[in-house]
């Protein structure tokens, strides 16, 4: 059968082009098979001037690059300007008769694209195509570390492709290396922190740790909308304080699951016997209303055991900080458990940081904090994969009110693009070591010198203490006068004058 490709079009899957343009290869290739994915965040057209336009989520090359209207010309145009989209990818060798793969490496066994699509093919599919041993020329990269990150990866001499992907055919998000993602890994923010914490005297560091690790635990809980008793979140912030130091497997998901629900009566632990939705039911029929469906629970199973591949095959390989947002949103987008995904999805972050020694010794980064100061960004950056996969899941209601899935939609919850996500967990780092780290360390400072200052006055209980901190806190610095008339009115005025004084000298004046 004849495969027509498009010609010039203003729109495509209801995303309007910048001009009228030719879709050229992912957008071509979906179009042309009417693939049922997930379409990516910048497609790529061909327009007829003779300059490169990127503009709303379109890259408009010029008539020069336009490829071969071809299954080849489109797949070789992809892999050189768009980078590797395994579930496109995937859903295209499963719509093409095997023939034609085989057909297209023989025509140039040699060529640098032709073998990246053989190995990608089998490496997908799991199956071989009835093609001999490439001939001995040079090894090339399954993927273009010029355009996504890798791993070092190892040779495969069938295709005399290097296999650098970074996970398996169970799990393997890939991550482009955008003018952001650049800049943070040149930073060096693992040094930087060091450095942070090199400033900081060691008999502080310990109580801004703990501090720190106390409110990353309560962030954690804050986001998930629970306001959980004081022993509940201490207990999950020693959990997140061992972070990295078991491996990752299934009997620790389950363990970390117990440790997060506690009262385990309304709630079935474990992997989920059944399907899942983030969103809300409808007030009249009571209906699913999904934000996000979760991946079905017959595929959960292998789905987490390409997590744990992922994990253990990106150590010490991946960037840290692109390997934690890439298990972590995996893990969440999957959503394996019908509670406690949220929390256990930003542990792993702290797992991965902690295991690739990105943290200095006892410090976890309260990214949780970051998140919950930014969570409507947070938020989006989970839209900005939920919202393009929706619509390529089917799916019915169940008398329970719940989601059933009806088709395969496993590749779309393995092969994502992680970008955004990886993205938004750097800015996050960032803050924390920055911002948050310092400032922690300097308050606490300003505490010590504060209350010395004071127990040198006057003896005060450490409650009636943090009492008059909290309402200096709360005025800039002055005793209210409603405070002066009650919980402190046996000051004497020369005394909360001094005590003012001594405020303004611990928490302004020193910086």
């Amino acid at each position: 059968m004849r495969v027509m490709f498009s010609g010039p079009v203003s729109v495509f899957r209801d995303r309007r082009l910048p001009e009228a343009a030719t879709p050229a290869g992912y957008a071509a290739l979906i179009d042309a098979y009417q693939l049922p994915v997930p379409v990516p965040h910048v497609l790529s057209a061909v327009g007829t001037k003779h300059r490169i336009l990127e503009q709303a989520g379109w890259r408009i090359y010029t008539p020069r690059h336009a490829p071969a209207p071809t299954l080849e010309g489109h797949l070789t145009f992809a892999l050189k300007n768009e980078g590797l989209d395994l579930a496109i990818l995937k859903r295209l060798f499963l719509a093409v008769r095997e023939d034609e793969i085989a057909e297209l490496v023989k025509r140039t066994p040699t060529g640098l694209y032709t073998r990246r699509i053989w190995f990608l093919y089998e490496w997908l599919l799991g199956r071989m195509l009835n093609l001999p041993t490439a001939d001995k020329v040079s090894y090339v990269d399954a993927v273009d570390t010029d355009l996504q990150f890798a791993t070092s990866g190892q040779n495969s001499i069938r295709h005399r492709v290097r296999n650098n992907l970074p996970g398996t055919s169970d799990f393997c998000p890939l991550v482009f290396k955008t003018r952001a993602l650049t800049e943070f890994v040149a930073q060096d923010l693992k040094e930087r922190a060091r450095v942070v914490v090199s400033q900081v005297p060691k008999d502080l560091l310990a109580r801004t740790a703990a501090f720190l690790l106390f409110k990353d635990s309560k962030s954690s809980y804050v986001i998930e909308g629970e306001r959980p008793p004081q022993d509940r979140i201490q207990r999950w912030g020693k959990v997140i304080g061992e972070a990295g130091r078991a491996p990752l497997d299934e009997a620790e998901l389950l363990r970390l699951q117990r440790i997060v629900i506690g009262d385990e009566r309304f709630v079935r632990l474990g992997f989920r016997g059944e399907g899942g939705f983030v969103g809300e039911h409808d007030r009249e029929t009571q209906g699913p209303v999904p934000d996000h469906i979760s991946a079905r629970q017959e595929d959960i199973a292998c789905l987490v055991r390409g997590l744990i591949a992922f994990d253990q095959a990106a150590e010490n390989q991946l960037d840290p900080v692109v390997a934690a947002a890439v298990l972590a949103f995996g893990f969440v987008y999957i959503h394996p458990f019908e509670d406690g995904n949220g929390r256990i999805h930003r542990y792993l972050m702290h797992h991965v940081l902690a295991r690739r020694g990105f943290n200095p010794a006892g410090i976890h980064f309260p990214v949780s904090a970051a998140i919950l100061d930014n969570i409507g960004e947070y938020k989006d950056v989970l839209e900005s994969y939920s919202r393009r996969l929706l619509p390529c899941i089917e799916w019915e209601t169940t008398p329970q009110g719940n989601v059933k899935v009806l088709n395969d939609t496993a590749d779309f919850y393995r092969f994502f693009d992680a970008t955004p996500h990886a993205e938004f967990l750097y800015a996050c780092v960032q803050r924390t070591i920055e911002q948050d780290l310092p400032r922690q360390a300097r308050f606490l400072r300003s505490f010590d010198r504060f209350r010395s200052g004071v127990e040198n006055m006057i003896d005060m209980p450490e409650r009636t203490f943090n009492s008059l901190l909290g309402f200096l806190q709360q005025n800039e610095g002055r005793l209210s006068k409603r405070a002066r008339d009650n919980e402190f009115s046996r000051l004497t005025p020369d005394e909360v004058t001094k005590i003012e004084e001594l405020y303004r000298a611990a928490f302004y004046d020193s910086g």
